[in-house]
């Protein structure tokens, strides 16, 4: 296939993101790849960069969710970008080390109002018509048999293998709050997201609140995150939640991502401390999000891989 019909459907595409953003008065934002500082995450390793003459390396961003996030607290209102974002060990027909993100945040939103947001980015750039939203209890139940408010980690386990997915060996020596995070995880990845999103977009919301990474937990339910993933035909798309605009709840919740790649044996991250210092009175409450724009013209395109909607991939 030559370059240009390509180039043609990702101009298209982010022109249509555009104009719904823009639409609703948002204003698109850069920020730097390379950045001092990097927001841990459990399970997502950022890539390392050392610059002649200086001691401590720079990252390339995983996200730009701290650096717009620190926007945010500087009173730059409702804002979106287009991202290059960089994660090591990532291939795969979904995944890649360097990718595209649209990445979005809005002060005073909620979970609830942003879904007509979402809903407009899946009609203007797929066709869609209408939106669902499933709650995690209801999308456990039907497609594994398990609810996961009620579930111990064994039964996470057997559900796995009732659906014939094999359970990693040595998961019964592992914490038992581990184990039951990863066995969530894994009838997640492997038996419900493939059945969510086929008929239309579909929200999947009021996680565990172990699975809120940094989503605010829900005042009104403490067992739930203010958390959801968005599923299209099985794809996962995008992922937000309302914000956590508290320091010494987001200063808990990386120090919770670095015990366990501590005992994954990752590396611990260093404390993002601008980030850190942008929470707290300045930092309006809202809602943010980010999409895999190459999985999005993947599904417009009715491929089955990015790397068939990119004229790059890392072997450039």
């Amino acid at each position: 296939m030559t370059a240009r019909p390509i180039l043609e459907l990702r101009a298209r595409v982010r022109r249509d993101l555009r104009g719904v953003f823009d639409g609703r008065g948002f204003l698109e934002v850069d920020t730097p790849v390379l950045s001092r500082e990097v927001l841990p995450e459990a399970h997502i390793d950022p890539i390392a960069v050392r610059l002649d003459g200086e001691p401590e390396p720079r990252f390339l961003q995983a996200s730009p969710e701290a650096l717009m996030k620190r926007l945010v607290a500087q009173a730059a209102g409702p804002i979106y970008q287009f991202a290059q974002a960089f994660r090591a060990g990532e291939r795969g027909g979904q995944h890649d080390v360097e990718f595209m993100l649209l990445e979005w945040y809005e002060p005073g939103a909620t979970l609830d109002g942003s879904a007509g947001l979402i809903e407009a980015v899946c009609t203007a750039t797929l066709g869609s018509r209408g939106i669902e939203r499933v709650t995690c209890r209801d999308a456990f139940t039907l497609h594994a048999g398990v609810d996961p408010f009620t579930a111990q980690a064994e039964d996470f386990e057997h559900a796995a293998r009732r659906h014939g997915v094999a359970v990693p060996e040595g998961s019964a020596v592992v914490a038992a709050d581990d184990r039951w995070d990863r066995g969530f995880e894994l009838l997640l990845a492997e038996v419900v997201q493939p059945r969510l999103g086929l008929e239309r977009p579909t929200m999947l919301v009021d996680w565990p609140a172990s699975q809120a990474a940094f989503a605010r937990i829900d005042p009104a339910m403490p067992m739930l995150a203010r958390r959801f993933e968005l599923f299209v035909a099985g794809v996962e798309l995008a992922n937000g939640w309302e914000e956590e605009p508290s320091r010494a709840v987001l200063a808990d919740r990386i120090a919770q991502a670095n015990a366990v790649r501590s005992k994954a044996g990752r590396a611990v991250l260093p404390l993002p401390e601008r980030l850190l210092a942008a929470h707290g009175a300045a930092m309006p409450a809202g809602f943010g999000a980010a999409l895999g724009f190459d999985r999005l013209v993947m599904l417009a395109a009715g491929a089955d891989s990015i790397a068939a909607v990119r004229c790059f991939t890392h072997e450039a």
